[in-house]
């Protein structure tokens, strides 16, 4: 189970896979990652750029496709992930899964994303 929480707001989704897109907030570059749901924690799989700049660049290894700089995350996997937003893009954190798409909301402080069954904390 995904559990999202920030302030009042509280998500669960009964999934083992989502998305993530953003824009940022300097560069108004795209950004989406694929992310896996595994016992060790959430794991990001799969990453996309749509630009570079202001110390977001793709690593070494990303391969462009389309415009679009395309690479796979070395990053462990996470017992939580914690986003925050800039209130600065005019959009925040969209997070998908199972064909659904959410809005997160911008203005309850940082959202906290960790798997648990129930989603409790």
């Amino acid at each position: 189970m995904l559990c999202v929480a920030a302030g009042a707001f509280a998500l669960s989704l009964a999934t083992d896979r989502f998305t993530l897109d953003w824009t940022h907030s300097v560069a108004r570059t795209g950004w989406w990652e694929s992310w896996q749901i595994t016992d060790a924690g959430l794991t990001p799989v799969e990453a996309r750029i749509t630009g570079t700049g202001a110390g977001m660049e793709p690593p070494p290894d990303a391969r462009l496709r389309d415009g679009v700089w395309h690479y796979a995350p070395q990053v462990p996997p996470q017992r939580q992930v914690v986003l925050a937003a800039s209130g600065a893009t005019g959009a925040g954190w969209r997070l998908c899964a199972q064909g659904t798409c959410h809005a997160l909301p911008e203005d309850q402080g940082p959202l906290r994303l960790w798997s648990a069954d129930p989603c409790e904390g």
